[in-house]
């Protein structure tokens, strides 16, 4: 039994150490030697739905949505109650429906729906799916469903969640009905909340928007003074 375990443990070994490296690079964000490491450590450990994962978040970086599709509905279906496999297989599908025809697109919104409802009734703390739900029904037509009503739904579980994506998802709201002035109040509470290079961002974009030179120039200097 000794020799036996002798005889696995260079392979178990070799196995861990590919998961190990693919995973520092993929820290590294050096996607594609990742996941040369996370295919080889999934040869001899095909079960490893961390490893798994990680492949179908490599493909989705590189806009390879049939892959990242397969491999997050292969999770989803083994692990039904987990909400971010769910999630992101919604997410891949909807970005393969952006890149598709509007025929193929329109077969493929309720899979994208289902998933993301399912997400967000699994954890009720999921600001991702949240965001998610929230842009799908502003930009879906009413005609299949989309209407503020439902996003406004949305941004209001953001809210409950966290402030900062609830009032960020509010102005998101207002500005793509182009409510402006509307808009720059939330974002100016998301920007007096964190002074984060993210809300500035969305405040900055507004401005340019409206065509207000001056003050997004003066939240650029703002931004610079907090995010070095």
């Amino acid at each position: 039994m000794y020799k036996i375990i002798l005889f696995f443990l260079p392979f178990v070994i070799f196995s861990q150490s590919n998961f190990e490296k693919g995973e520092k690079l993929f820290n590294q964000k050096k996607y594609n030697d990742a996941k040369v490491y996370f295919e080889a450590h999934l040869k001899s450990s095909p079960n490893d739905y961390k490893a798994m994962e990680y492949v179908g978040d490599i493909a989705g970086y590189y806009k390879k949505w049939d892959e990242a599709i397969e491999k997050y509905k292969y999770l989803k279906e083994k692990f039904p109650q987990t909400a971010n496999y769910h999630y992101k297989f919604g997410g891949a599908m909807g970005m393969k429906a952006k890149e598709s025809n509007k025929f193929t697109a329109l077969g493929m919104i309720d899979d994208i729906e289902d998933a993301f409802k399912l997400a967000a009734k699994l954890d009720s703390k999921h600001t991702d799916t949240r965001w998610a739900l929230l842009i799908l029904y502003l930009e879906l037509p009413a005609i299949i469903g989309g209407s503020e009503k439902k996003s406004q739904k949305y941004a209001d579980e953001l809210m409950a969640i966290s402030k900062i994506d609830g009032v960020m998802a509010k102005g998101h709201i207002d500005e793509y009905f182009e409510r402006y002035n509307s808009a720059e109040k939330y974002y100016l509470q998301g920007v007096n909340l964190t002074h984060s290079k993210t809300a500035y961002k969305r405040l900055i974009d507004l401005y340019n928007k409206m065509e207000l030179s001056q003050k997004a120039k003066s939240a650029e200097e703002e931004s610079k003074k907090y995010n070095q």
